[in-house]
């Protein structure tokens, strides 16, 4: 076996040594250049919405509840019944109001009758105008009082106040009800609507007619549209809100009572440049050519949530740094990958 020259040996030794730092300056190198994600300039739609949540609700309908506190004798319209305008829903326990009307009918039918009678009296100057018109007087207080009785008693029984379809009902005969009860809600179910509470920070960009996209969770899979048709001229000082109606198709899947997610679409450009909202720093992007990135300034338009519409400054195609670190600068090499 042939040696080898020391000469040759210390060569190869001082060449392995070399390639090692080199090796490791090239990792050092590598790893130096700041580590990016990245993202390509697309073409699509640039949408501003303004979001919130809403109930389904008809365009009609009203809740029907006892004024008075009183026990159910009977219900006579249960849920999914149509109903006219002044159809009877249900009764409440009246014996004791006909009774009390019942009593002061006959009250004032006594005290209309010596209303008469002194009338007469009067006319042929037998008593005085005083005590004449103290029998008037008497009369209107008991006229007062049984037409009050008779409300009280009309009270009693509930009805609808227009027509349409019992949406729900509560309550059961026997149990004893109050002013603050709901038995009946009864509306119309051919016209819907999502009644909004819109920040009243946005409120100044949301006009009627704008198109709303709707999301419910029954219909997960499914897109929703609707346009706003109402603005309510008063806020709520508490919540700090304002109430939006939004009109729903006639085609709608969204059934009463469902809460949705709006985005109300307050600009909306069909055939826009696109990138990450990430992407931006204030009026810049930075722009990712040969490992290398650099700095643009940009003109920004409709800006989304995720999404945001460049007008100019980088083309379609274009690589762009998603959250570009703070000590970049302009030309450094990165290292890009994509999201």
């Amino acid at each position: 076996m042939t040696k080898l020259p020391f000469y040759f040996k210390k060569y190869v030794f001082y060449l392995a040594i070399a390639i090692v730092v080199v090796a490791v300056l090239a990792v050092w190198i590598l790893r130096s250049r700041p580590a990016v994600q990245t993202a390509s300039v697309t073409r699509g739609p640039a949408v501003e919405a303004v979001y919130a949540t809403g109930t389904v609700e008809p365009v009609r309908w009203a809740k029907v509840g006892s004024k008075i506190t009183g026990r159910i004798t009977e219900i006579l319209a249960k849920e999914g019944d149509q109903v006219a305008r002044g159809s009877v829903l249900a009764r409440l326990d009246d014996r004791e109001a006909r009774a009390n009307v019942k009593q002061l009918a006959a009250r004032e039918e006594f005290l209309r009758d010596e209303e008469s009678r002194r009338k007469k009296l009067f006319d042929k100057q037998l008593i005085s105008r005083q005590d004449y018109e103290k029998a008037v007087s008497d009369h209107e207080q008991a006229l007062e009082t049984l037409n009050a009785a008779r409300q009280v008693l009309a009270d009693l029984t509930l009805t609808s106040p227009l027509t349409g379809k019992v949406l729900r009902q509560d309550g059961q005969a026997g149990e004893i009800v109050t002013s603050a009860s709901v038995l009946f809600w009864v509306g119309q179910s051919d016209r819907l609507w999502v009644v909004a509470e819109v920040d009243e920070e946005d409120i100044p960009r949301i006009r009627p007619h704008l198109r709303v996209l709707i999301k419910a969770d029954a219909f997960a899979n499914q897109p929703l549209e609707g346009e706003v048709t109402e603005i309510t001229p008063k806020g709520d000082p508490i919540n700090k809100t304002y109430r939006v109606r939004v009109e729903l198709p006639e085609s709608t899947p969204l059934k009463i009572g469902m809460t949705t997610e709006v985005n109300i679409l307050v600009r909306e450009e069909r055939d826009a440049l696109l990138v990450p909202v990430s992407a931006l720093t204030g009026n810049y992007l930075w722009i990712v050519r040969d490992t290398r990135a650099w700095r643009r300034e940009v003109k920004v338009g409709v800006v989304g949530d995720r999404m945001a519409q460049v007008l100019s400054g980088v083309a379609e195609g274009d690589v762009v740094l998603l959250s570009p670190p703070a000590t970049l600068k302009d030309g450094q090499h990165v290292r890009a990958s994509a999201p």
